[in-house]
């Protein structure tokens, strides 16, 4: 349960009132019509990371950010999901957004073939959404000029034109034929790339007021925002989806004083009291999102009861005008948006009396607070303002995270705030490579099954009396990089090395022994598969790095950039005397089972010796002498780099 006595304001975010308008967006939306969670500017002001949590939770399929620093933020939080830049991107973005495996929105021909020139020297294929302007007169390039660019950037051999869409200057005037127009316009390029034979799996056109006002609308793909946060873009569509707002602002009395008449109330003694009056007031200012217009007309809710906001808001506090209400105490709460007993105040209410939007108003308000997320009635996660500053991109060096710590401390930040800023930033100086983004592996599988070889196989080979057979299943998620990768044999660490190198390397082994004496047959990678698709064997080759796998092809395309379920199947030999077998993680891992199944073969004395990096250094260990030895950590469990474990026998 969170305490929420402990801050000086805080905003309540409500899952529940999120999972609601999910469902109503469900039941706008055509069956099979794919969901993307707007969650650039902090989600609205609502907590990027946890919101695109839940939004993953309720299905949906990717995110949308309005630059590359808020899609980073979501990578280094361990969000896998397929994230898209919904502005156009720019030139200075590009190595992130490889980096990070980001799906850029492309406006113009010089971005692109820049950003397929240094894919191509990545060895990638990067994904994009091509923007096309069919009246917003903003990003995107001109409808006119769309069909000649989008054909230009599918010819690009290192990008993949995933997307198209375009976006509705109107959408919140449902009887407004420009939203007609424009849609028409869109058709059109897509009724000639049809003609031409150019297949883009995704296009999307409605953002929310396009799915409340026009279901036609819909294509493949719809870009609600406001209206997962329970607000509806205009007044208008307030009867066509029941949405319930998911912010709400609170903060508590700290002061309360008694001021005879005539007295001034805070900077330039725009208020004077006319009588007695008790003024409280609240840690909450201009600083905190709370605006300066909102002076002498703003309102606030104490006791379940509206009281006006007296005197200028400062960039700290404000001042309350509570002789109505003489319950009144310090530590009281105070609702500044949201609902109180039977009052509630709106961000359309707030957003009215400030002469702006209901969009400025929750983007902007308690940028200084952290985010309280209510899930079934509940507090029950949050998410401190440490977390959802992202730190500008520099040098990742062990300086750089003691300067984090040193600074933390000293503003007295809650060790747990401390912990929560620095912990993914951690992950990637600690483990990450220069040039390229940390890769998070989750659900780990690796079963060894140690079996005698067959008499068929002894008469073949007299040789092999003196090994073991060894059948490995290998499992894992993880978001595919490259469309064709390496699977690879090292004889000695030399090699061993030298995979390790190379990008584009899926799984390694090292099987120790001379060069000359190695044949096909002590290494054989007997499937590959992708998401349960058996995946294609390009070439088996002997080289200086040992014995190389290639897999992959184009029928694995469509797959770069989205995470998938990699399984691999192996045959090797186990030298019988060598008494030991290790199994090693060489990346961050989420989750894992290991099993080491020796069931009819005598061995003795089987036993296993982990050593693990993470926060739950001991898994749970399943022995069934005899048989096996599992060990096992539930998905919610990290595990670091240099991790593993080695079983050891007696013959």
């Amino acid at each position: 349960m969170a305490d929420t006595r402990k801050y000086r304001s805080w905003v309540e975010i409500d899952l529940d009132c999120f999972r609601h308008n999910w469902n109503e967006i469900r039941r706008l939306i055509t069956p099979g019509v794919k969901v993307m969670q707007v969650v650039k500017a902090d989600a609205y002001g609502h907590g990027a990371i946890e919101i695109s949590r839940a939004a993953l939770k309720n299905g949906v399929f990717c995110l949308g950010v309005a630059n590359a620093d808020e899609g980073i933020q979501l990578r280094i939080s361990g969000i896998d999901a397929p994230v898209i830049i919904l502005s156009p991107a720019t030139i200075s973005e590009v190595e992130e957004i490889i980096k990070y495996n980001l799906i850029p929105s492309v406006s113009d021909l010089h971005f692109a073939c820049e950003l397929n020139r240094r894919a191509a020297e990545e060895g990638t294929i990067v994904p994009v959404h091509i923007e096309v302007d069919t009246g917003m007169g903003r990003g995107g390039t001109l409808h006119h000029e769309a069909l000649c660019m989008i054909e230009t950037i599918a010819g690009l051999r290192n990008l993949k034109v995933a997307g198209v869409f375009s976006h509705l200057s109107l959408s919140e005037w449902g009887d407004d034929d420009y939203n007609r127009h424009q849609w028409h316009l869109f058709n059109l390029i897509l009724d000639s790339l049809k003609k031409k034979n150019i297949e883009i799996p995704l296009k999307h056109f409605a953002n929310s007021g396009g799915i409340l006002n026009f279901p036609d609308f819909n294509f493949d793909l719809v870009r609600p925002g406001i209206m997962t946060y329970g607000i509806h873009p205009s007044p208008l569509t307030e009867k066509k989806a029941d949405l319930a707002p998911v912010m709400s602002f609170k903060t508590t009395v700290v002061l309360l004083k008694e001021f005879p008449a005539g007295c001034s109330i805070g900077y330039g003694r725009s208020y004077r009291t006319e009588k007695p009056t008790m003024i409280a007031t609240i840690p909450v200012g201009y600083g905190d999102g709370f605006g300066f217009i909102l002076s002498n007309k703003g309102e606030a809710l104490v006791k379940g009861k509206r009281v006006p906001v007296v005197g200028r808001v400062s960039m700290d506090m404000c001042t309350l005008d509570v002789t109505d209400i003489p319950e009144c105490a310090v530590g009281d709460e105070v609702v500044l948006m949201g609902r109180q007993g039977s009052e509630y105040l709106s961000a359309d209410e707030i957003a009215g009396k400030a002469g702006t939007i209901s969009y400025e108003v929750l983007c902007v308000v308690g940028k200084r607070a952290p985010r309280v997320f209510v899930n079934k009635g509940e507090p029950d996660a949050v998410e401190p303002m440490l977390r959802r500053v992202f730190f500008p991109h520099e040098e990742r060096s062990i300086a750089r995270i003691d300067n984090i710590i040193r600074s933390c401390f000293q503003a007295r930040a809650s060790s747990a705030e401390v912990g929560d800023a620095i912990y993914y930033e951690m992950f990637e100086t600690l483990f990450g490579r220069e040039n390229r983004r940390l890769e998070l592996r989750k659900g780990f599988k690796y079963c060894i099954k140690v079996r005698n070889f067959s008499e068929c196989e002894r008469r073949v080979d007299e040789w092999i009396g003196d090994y073991f057979r060894v059948s490995t299943h290998v499992e894992y998620t993880k978001i595919l990089r490259n469309g064709v990768f390496l699977i690879g044999c090292a004889l000695n660490n030399e090699q061993l090395s030298a995979l390790f190198e190379e990008e584009r390397c899926e799984y390694r082994w090292l099987l120790p022994g001379r060069s000359e004496l190695f044949r096909e047959q002590d290494f054989m990678v007997e499937s590959v598969r992708i998401d349960n698709r058996k995946v294609s064997i390009i070439s088996r080759d002997t080289t200086k790095r040992g014995y190389e796998i290639w897999c992959g092809g184009e029928d694995l395309k469509d797959k770069i950039g989205q995470e998938v379920k990699v399984e691999i199947e192996i045959v090797t030999k186990k030298y019988m005397v060598s008494n030991t077998f290790a199994v090693y993680l060489v990346y961050p891992t989420r989750g894992l089972e290991i099993r080491f199944d020796y069931a009819g073969v005598p061995l003795k004395n089987v036993r296993e010796a982990s050593f693990f990096a993470g926060k739950h250094t001991y898994p749970e260990v399943i022995s069934r002498p005899g048989e096996s030895i599992t060990l096992k950590l539930n998905d919610e469990n990290w595990v670091f780099p240099n991790s593993g474990v080695a079983f050891s026998w007696e013959l």
